[in-house]
């Protein structure tokens, strides 16, 4: 008996029949989404598809999501588009060539122009003056912290507008634990915070009359942290500089720009902040930066900032970087458009599925993301760690080991990571994290959208655990 053309090609690729020749025709779009079984009903192994496109591996739930997120994962695309046409750039009039990515020893001073290179690349990427992008800043909270200490003084104020800080940043303020640490309150810097408006946005009214004289600095933290609130776009941020500066010309304003790198086609330079600070195990360094961080704006903080970070007077032209890690920075910053669009891509996915279980999603499905962190409220302790046990499980590096609460350096709280990551601490891969408090926040800084099949799959075993009535208010209306 004649075998149709879909039996046919999967005969031939059954590894116990004998294959039958194969008609002479165009391989339809149709025959891509069949599911190979021997046509004798063997169970052999099939040893190939017969189509280099099978269908998806998702969940039918999952599949339904993407399938229903297509225009605006269409519009992630454009934003990618954009934002790599504009980092090309900035690499082609930099005249980068691969005599930039030598790295030098030692004192640093002859690394061939890479560590220059990199730096102007930087600077026109965000829109700034000048950029110092080293390898010897920690973490972001490192770099944030030689930001603050380079425009602060005793006397100065410190003015947070966007509510309380990032966890790692209070006992570098003095919130928390500054009796002998070298806080900005031990050197006799003032600090206020203007609170949320009850939607968890800037409180416009408040901030309206919140700059005083003594305000040397105001500080706009991007992304959520660890709060339930939505981040900034960059009209927000606009929108909070231009007031801000209206009440005192004098203040300078900081932007922790953490996990906002490439979500939108401007970066804070752009829209009048002084001074910005991040972390390279973030956005900009496209999952393959090993290390580092940077600040960037106005020339002169810039400088100071590099002061703080090594030692007055020896400027930015110093410290050594292998050529390993230099070529890494040029080459994981050039991929961040990318990497960063599917990261939103991930966020808006896991706000769809988690949101029709039933749980908090913060940004909403659909709503625009103005960072790359999507945070989920499951409500209880048990939830939270089994998330993070799920999610390790899934990650391509310890993927056997079993994520445990505890605390860690710069947290009030215990916090439970899952990073099964190439780079340690890295965020800008398949990774979540939250502190155990109430209400049970899990943030999922990264989650590459054809990567989460697996998880979503289980839905984390958690809405089979303990049900939860859909919150159909959540979705968008249609």
């Amino acid at each position: 008996m004649a075998l149709s053309w879909p039996a046919a090609a999967t005969a031939a690729i059954c590894g116990s029949c004998s294959p039958p020749p194969l008609p002479r025709r165009r391989f339809s779009r149709a025959a891509a989404y069949f599911v190979p079984v021997c046509p004798t009903g063997h169970p052999g192994p099939l040893f190939c598809a017969a189509s280099a496109y099978p269908a998806h591996p998702f969940s039918p739930e999952v599949a339904e999501a993407v399938e229903s997120l297509y225009s605006e994962f269409r519009e992630v695309d454009n934003l990618v588009a954009h934002n790599t046409t504009r980092v090309l750039k900035a690499f082609q009039n930099a005249r980068v060539g691969s005599h930039h990515f030598g790295g030098c020893t030692g004192y640093g001073h002859d690394d061939g122009g890479g560590r220059g290179a990199l730096d102007n690349v930087f600077a026109e990427i965000v829109g700034a003056e000048s950029a110092m992008v080293r390898s010897q800043f920690f973490s972001g909270t490192h770099a944030i912290t030689c930001a603050l200490f380079a425009l602060l003084r005793p006397g100065d104020e410190l003015l947070a507008v966007a509510g309380a800080p990032y966890d790692t940043l209070e006992e570098v303020i003095g919130i928390r634990n500054s009796s002998s640490s070298g806080s900005l309150k031990n050197f006799g810097i003032t600090y206020r915070e203007v609170p949320l408006a009850e939607d968890g946005g800037l409180n416009w009214d408040a901030l309206a009359l919140a700059v005083g004289p003594q305000t040397k600095c105001a500080f706009i933290q991007r992304s959520c942290g660890y709060s339930w609130r939505r981040s900034l776009s960059i009209i927000e941020i606009q929108r909070a500089i231009k007031m801000i500066k209206v009440q005192n010309p004098d203040c300078m304003v900081m932007v922790d720009n953490c996990y906002g790198e490439f979500v939108e086609t401007c970066e804070p330079p752009m829209v009048g902040a002084d001074l910005i600070a991040g972390s390279l195990i973030k956005n900009p360094g496209g999952t393959i930066a090993p290390c580092g961080g940077y600040v960037a704006g106005k020339k002169i903080w810039v400088e100071a900032a590099a002061a703080r970070l090594s030692a007055p007077g020896l400027g930015v032209d110093c410290g050594s970087t292998p050529g390993d890690v230099m070529r890494a920075f040029f080459q994981g910053l050039f991929l961040s458009p990318q990497m960063v669009g599917e990261a939103i891509k991930g966020g808006l996915l896991i706000a769809e599925v988690m949101a029709s279980k039933g749980y908090k999603v913060q940004p909403l499905p659909r709503d625009p993301h103005h960072d790359t962190v999507q945070a989920v409220q499951l409500g209880s302790q048990e939830r939270l760690i089994s998330f993070c046990e799920a999610v390790q499980k899934n990650c391509p590096i310890g993927s056997f080991v079993k994520p445990v609460a505890g605390l860690t350096a710069g947290y009030a709280s215990e916090v439970i990571f899952a990073d099964g990551t190439f780079i340690d601490g890295s965020t800008s891969e398949l990774s979540c994290d939250g502190p155990l408090r109430e209400p049970f926040t899990v943030f999922c800084q990264q989650y590459p959208h054809n990567g989460f099949t697996s998880i979503a799959e289980q839905d984390l075993c958690l809405a089979g655990r303990a049900p939860m009535k859909p919150r159909s208010s959540i979705h968008p209306a249609s």
